[in-house]
């Protein structure tokens, strides 16, 4: 399941009707449910879609008090293999058949990069909101080692003792938001380098 972080004025009500309206199209149908401050947005094949084998993704985006983290869950595959494999079977039968099959070719090429189409939403939502794996700054905070009274990241000595806090300085991941320690080398939400 991959994960990511966005942090700013993005409500995850917002983020689910977006990908509900951007995925309601064509051979695929999507609908949201909403759970308290969780969203779950399935996105399907239509049970009378044309072309294509069926397939099926699951997001769950929850409401945080800073922002959304969104969950993308495994793609169901195994209806859109099962479409790959009549166009092989055609196509050994007769090479003609494979231009009977182009729909079918084109919708399952569309269904395998259905998770990479759902996080360019996603990113486009975000952006258009404000919102950014960035932290805000009320979130930016870190805790000094000698008397625990939360600073400002990047503050070099504490505020209160004046104890220096370099040691103690949070890092952010890049790649989906996760805050990790400063002994860390790469994130362990998704398993980027961290820089």
């Amino acid at each position: 399941m991959d994960t990511r972080i966005y942090h700013g004025e993005i409500k995850a009500e917002d983020l689910a009707k977006a990908l509900v309206a951007r995925f309601t199209h064509g051979n695929l149908i999507s609908q949201y449910s909403q759970s308290g401050e969780q969203y779950i947005v399935q996105i399907s094949s239509r049970r009378d879609a044309r072309s294509g084998g069926k397939t099926a993704i699951g997001i769950t985006i929850q409401q945080n008090k800073d922002g959304v983290t969104v969950k993308l869950g495994e793609q169901e595959w195994l209806g859109i293999a099962a479409s790959i494999g009549t166009t092989l079977l055609s196509m050994g039968r007769n090479p003609l058949n494979l231009l009977g099959r182009l729909d079918d070719i084109a919708q399952d090429i569309e269904n395998l990069n259905l998770d990479e189409k759902i996080w360019e939403v996603i990113e486009e939502v975000a952006f258009t909101m404000g919102a950014s794996h960035q932290l805000s700054e009320k979130l930016r905070r870190t805790g000094c080692e000698y008397c625990n009274t939360a600073n400002p990241v990047g503050e070099p000595r504490c505020i209160a003792c004046g104890a220096p806090l370099g040691g103690s300085q949070p890092r952010l991941c890049k790649h989906c938001g996760f805050v990790a320690s400063s002994e860390e080398d790469t994130c362990s939400n998704c398993g980027s380098e961290l820089s």
